[in-house]
């Protein structure tokens, strides 16, 4: 949560900042598929977001409510003023209208991981760990996980479930009379 707080929305780089945090929190997508979004990408009527993956692999992904509410307000502010005249096909820019790189991108969620005091290694990969951990600890089926990772094995999905089975562990010992 501080982390997702931590850019100010008021300016049009702390929107456009936010609103990729959330988005790869919302949909676990790769930093490289952020970044290469297109504008065309999103389907703001369905709340859905078109990506390419690994290999050019085409998936579907449903953003959340509070992703979806960022993006409308980047795209209706802070993205006309990076380009005015609306020509550029990137999602997220520069000031300069140009995409935002991975290592740009990389480098201000460091930034804003501590401002907002978090501890530790923070990378966009654990943002996308995160994801993943959220929506098994709340009960998401493994093959619903791996279609929206855009895993081609199940076995590369199944990594994310040991943190689910030390839950478990956790809370058998909690819970359980005998634990």
């Amino acid at each position: 949560d501080a982390l997702l707080a931590a850019p100010e929305r008021h300016t049009p780089l702390g929107l456009r900042d936010a609103t990729m945090i959330e988005l790869m929190y919302s949909t676990g997508m790769r930093v490289s598929e952020l970044v290469r979004l297109p504008a065309r990408s999103v389907d703001p009527d369905e709340a859905l977001l078109r990506v390419f993956g690994k290999g050019r692999k085409e998936r579907i992904v449903p953003i959340g409510g509070q992703a979806m509410e960022l993006l409308r307000a980047y795209v209706d502010t802070a993205r006309t003023e990076c380009d005015p005249g609306d020509k550029a096909s990137g999602l997220f820019l520069t000031r300069r209208g140009l995409p935002m790189t991975r290592q740009n991108f990389w480098q201000r969620l460091r930034d804003y991981a501590l401002r907002a005091g978090i501890p530790g290694k923070v990378s966009p990969h654990v943002l996308r760990h995160s994801f993943a951990t959220h929506l098994l600890e709340r009960g998401a089926d493994l093959r619903v996980l791996q279609a929206l990772l855009g895993h081609a094995d199940i076995t590369t999905t199944q990594i994310y479930t040991h943190v689910s089975r030390a839950r478990l562990v956790a809370m058998h010992h909690a819970h359980h009379p005998r634990g």
